[in-house]
């Protein structure tokens, strides 16, 4: 059985506007096996599993469970777990972490809050390494296991403090899976030369936009605008772009890209599909995935009421 891995590789299928979506994320330590719902089929209480997961639901908050890399035969959870919370949205963004030894408190969260950029005090501010998030469920996925796995345990072993393994990114066929906090972009098909160049932008402040499948900040159609900002302007500067409008069309999407200093781009984003066919997830049936192309990136001036007065085209 082919791997969905190699087929999306061998195919060539784009990477940009495929991350998972999540203005902030919500990571929590559980040692041990993962099953494919890891919130209620690990050694966490699947009753805390199942109320966070009711907690999250619709308020931009993505839950995921982490551990640290190695193997995970069976084991006591640790009399204190680690907790991270943090939030994408350039402006905004932050990244704190927190010890419990009562996984239930964080029911006790205000979830609209935290979604929308507000922390209420929880935790401390992170002051470590970035965090390098790789996604190595093999009960999702296999490639998550054979390529993820891997990438973690090199990433441990060659000093990184902040890689850790998670439970689920999305995107199985773009394995080795990879998400760094605090700024929230997505990376895959991730060697670990290519991840300690992502994470030494991440220490400097800038973004590599190579292997980059977007911000989880925003949807899809975002995700793939800023990043063609991006590569139009050689911007790299961490939380300098911003979405701040996206109009639906007949073919995609309108997108309008604002950078801090005031420049805007309206990026043009057409729905797309990926041909030919490839299995999304490993053993899943043929499908021709969705994806987000890129048709034109233009350049607009504004007033300052925010008017469009006038376009400068650059495609």
């Amino acid at each position: 059985m082919s791997k969905c891995a190699t087929a999306s590789r061998d195919l060539d299928e784009p990477l940009a506007g495929t991350a998972a979506t999540a203005r902030t994320w919500l990571l929590l330590e559980q040692p041990g096996p993962w099953g494919a719902k890891a919130l209620t089929s690990s050694h966490l209480d699947p009753e805390i599993g199942r109320a966070l997961e009711a907690a999250a639901e619709g308020t931009g908050v993505r839950i995921a469970l982490i551990r640290r890399p190695g193997r995970h035969a069976d084991s006591r959870s640790p009399a204190l777990r680690r907790v991270y919370a943090a939030h994408t949205v350039p402006g905004n963004t932050w990244l704190r972490g927190h010890l419990t030894d009562r996984p239930r408190e964080l029911l006790d969260l205000d979830f609209t809050a935290l979604g929308a950029g507000d922390h209420g005090g929880f935790g401390t501010p992170h002051t470590g390494d970035p965090l390098a998030l790789v996604c190595t469920n093999g009960k999702r996925d296999r490639c998550c296991a054979l390529l993820g796995r891997p990438l973690a345990a090199e990433l441990s072993a060659s000093g990184e403090q902040g890689a850790w393994e998670v439970t689920h990114l999305g995107g199985h066929r773009f394995s080795p899976t990879l998400l760094v906090l605090p700024y929230g972009y997505a990376y895959g098909r991730s060697g670990q030369a290519a991840v300690k160049e992502i994470l030494e932008g991440v220490r400097a402040g800038r973004v590599v936009t190579e292997g980059c499948r977007g911000s989880s900040a925003w949807d899809r159609p975002g995700q793939a605008a800023e990043l063609a900002v991006r590569a139009a302007t050689g911007e790299d500067a961490a939380g300098a772009l911003s979405i701040v409008h996206t109009d639906g069309t007949a073919s995609g999407w309108d997108v309008t890209v604002a950078h801090a200093d005031g420049r805007r781009w309206r990026v043009t984003v057409a729905r797309g599909t990926s041909l030919p066919p490839r299995p999304e997830s490993c053993g899943a049936a043929l499908a021709a995935p969705a994806r987000m192309d890129v048709v034109a990136v233009r350049q607009v001036a504004y007033d300052s009421a925010q008017e469009i007065r006038a376009t400068v085209t650059s495609e």
